[in-house]
């Protein structure tokens, strides 16, 4: 396949998703609720848990069919906690639109991702699988490890000792786990081996770590109007990533003193943000940080890649390779 041919599928599998996405919500509820859930569920985005999971269904010898009310599951999921997420994280927008907390109010925001959680499992149990109940575990503990990963993340916010280590388990719960639940949920409504199984879950293990640190350089090295969030938002709050982390380990000096207040309590009162954001970008480039967590990103997903060796030649598999490799090179 070429790479406007795998693009396309891309595309395909999207509207695939979309379509599904847009039957989830039922008429006859109150207006601002369902009003709410298809503004969210039609918001957009990249798709790719619920690509990864169809992808992987039809990589083990599945019918894309099967697994599309799963993708459209973990979709709803993925989307039912960015909507809490942007409540706690007070933002104002996401993916260029208005967030349901500004739009409506914090109280609508609160049920609309509560009743999203509820969609998320009511596809899920429209699956036909005779692993359907081990597919509902999966769902509800990878949705716990999910809860876990943002209270951690919400905890690191009042501790300036976090660990490299530390955060990588925490990316783990809060981003990897939605990822390589996608690929196990897929690789078993598929049928596949075990060890098919297990080796989808390993994939999607490393892809998430890779998709998370490629989240934290974006905050510094994207295009605002492309990125969808305020640049450098990371070090405005004093989020705990990979960069600021790593920073923090190598510097000394006036450049100690102005991380750790960071790390304290984000880059308000120190300045303007814009210039905060610059002095701070400037030093992940000459410690080093830019290029080490570049170089993280591709480890992880050259790692991801090898890992689908063990799976069976064909399109589907070609497609995780590629959409792979289009993760490490977004801008967005």
């Amino acid at each position: 396949m070429t790479p406007r041919e795998f693009s396309r599928r891309y595309s395909a599998l999207r509207r695939m998703v979309d379509r599904r996405l847009a039957t989830i919500v039922t008429r006859g509820g109150p207006k601002d609720l369902t009003d709410a859930c298809r503004y969210v569920l039609a918001g957009g985005g990249k798709r790719v848990r619920s690509t990864l999971l169809l992808l992987s269904c039809e990589a083990v010898g599945g019918r894309l069919n099967d697994a599309l009310d799963a993708g459209a599951a973990i979709e709803t999921m993925h989307n039912f906690t960015l909507v809490h997420d942007d409540v706690m994280d007070h933002a104002p927008a996401r993916r260029g639109r208005a967030t349901v907390h500004i739009r409506w109010d914090l109280n609508n925001a609160l049920l609309t991702g509560d009743t999203l959680l509820g969609l998320a499992y009511r596809s899920l149990l429209r699956t036909r699988s005779e692993s359907l109940p081990h597919l509902i575990t999966l769902f509800t503990t990878g949705l716990i490890e999910v809860c876990e990963g943002q209270a951690l993340d919400l905890e690191f916010e009042d501790r300036s000792d976090v660990t490299v280590d530390e955060y990588f388990a925490m990316i783990e719960k809060k981003t990897g786990r939605l990822i390589s639940m996608a690929t196990e949920m897929g690789a078993i409504i598929g049928g596949g081996s075990r060890a098919h199984v297990d080796a989808l879950r390993l994939f999607g293990h490393y892809l998430g770590r890779a998709f998370q640190l490629q989240d934290d350089l974006l905050d510094v090295v994207a295009e605002e109007k492309q990125f969808g969030k305020t640049i450098g938002g990371d070090i405005i709050e004093g989020k705990k990533t990979f960069l600021l982390l790593k920073a923090a380990e190598r510097v000394a000096g006036k450049d100690r003193i102005l991380l750790r207040k960071i790390l304290k309590g984000g880059a308000r009162g120190l300045g303007s943000n814009r210039s905060t954001v610059s002095v701070v970008t400037a030093l992940y480039r000459r410690t080093g940080v830019l290029d080490e967590t570049m170089d993280q990103i591709h480890r992880n997903t050259r790692k991801a890649v090898a890992i689908l060796d063990a799976l069976p030649a064909g399109r589907s598999t070609a497609m995780l390779r590629w959409l792979s490799d289009s993760l490490v090179h977004r801008v967005s």
